[in-house]
């Protein structure tokens, strides 16, 4: 039996030169194998990568990344209700409720009444929250080019000809 990184082949008499029996004429992990090796694969790299990005802000800034996502959430979503934003973050609204008045005592998130709706209470970034966010990324973006500069031309340019392929994989 062969494994590719935690899948197996059991195949006897293999002649694939990872193989652990010589003789056979298999070729090795079939192309299904080899797309799920890559997947896994981008799947680690690129959460480790967003968590490193994301511990950045919880260092500077000293509030947890739940606090960090629900902040991005609404500047890029604008004012929205806390069920709404529980949901876009995939928490339950109590844990919601705890971060939002975490956030609210630390002057990053006002709330207030629905146009629509007066007994809707809607959430939305203060000035402070704007300024945060704006820096987190800059933050980020900064912390990545300090690695990018670390690269070789060529790895940097590999990475840059990837960039679209990774933004249609991120592209529902």
């Amino acid at each position: 039996m062969t494994t590719v990184t935690g899948l197996a082949s059991s195949n006897p008499g293999s002649t694939n030169p990872g193989s652990t029996n010589p003789g056979s004429s298999d070729p090795g992990p079939g192309p299904e194998i080899a797309t799920l090796e890559l997947a896994a694969q981008l799947r680690v790299v690129t959460v480790r990568l967003a968590r490193r990005l994301r511990q950045l802000d919880t260092a500077a800034d000293g509030i947890t990344m739940s606090m960090v996502s629900a902040l991005y959430v609404l500047e890029r979503s604008g004012s929205m209700n806390l069920g709404d934003l529980a949901a876009a973050e995939q928490v339950q609204p109590p844990t919601m409720t705890r971060i939002v008045a975490r956030l609210e005592e630390m002057g990053l998130v006002e709330r207030g009444a629905f146009a629509g709706d007066r007994r809707v209470v809607v959430l939305s970034l203060t000035d402070r929250g704007r300024t945060l966010v704006e820096e987190s990324r800059r933050r980020r973006t900064a912390a990545l080019a300090a690695n990018l500069a670390g690269l070789s031309a060529d790895e940097r340019a590999l990475l840059e000809a990837a960039v679209p392929l990774l933004d249609r994989l991120g592209t529902p």
